[in-house]
């Protein structure tokens, strides 16, 4: 089958044709810069949360660090508490049965040594 068109219904051919094409691109164009906008938008949003991140993580580091601190208080607190419940002269003994061993470890440590 061969179709045969006038010069004008040629032309018409192709005005609607190019609209199509124009329509096409213009739908294209937008679509396109959608995207870029919407990429944009995240982009922002992602550098916005990994500085929230990092943040966190310091603020955890400082905190993991006055919890280790504060529990070292604590553990002095009750060896305080535990020491302070003897009376003195037992005190007094304790420190003379650790100094006395100290020395003895000392003697130990000189004698292996020559």
């Amino acid at each position: 089958m061969l179709f045969l068109f006038s010069g004008t219904e040629k032309e018409a051919i192709f005005v609607k044709m190019d609209q199509m094409a124009d329509d096409i691109f213009s739908s294209l164009r937008q679509k396109i810069h959608r995207i870029i906008s919407l990429y944009e938008e995240q982009r922002e949003k992602n550098i916005e949360l990994q500085n929230r991140n990092s943040e966190l993580h310091a603020k955890l580091e400082e905190l993991e660090l006055k919890l280790s601190g504060a529990e070292k208080k604590v553990e002095n607190l009750k060896l305080a508490k535990v020491l302070s419940s003897f009376p003195d002269d037992d005190i007094h003994d304790t420190k003379m049965q650790i100094n006395r061993i100290v020395r003895e470890i000392d003697k130990c440590i000189a004698l292996l040594n020559r």
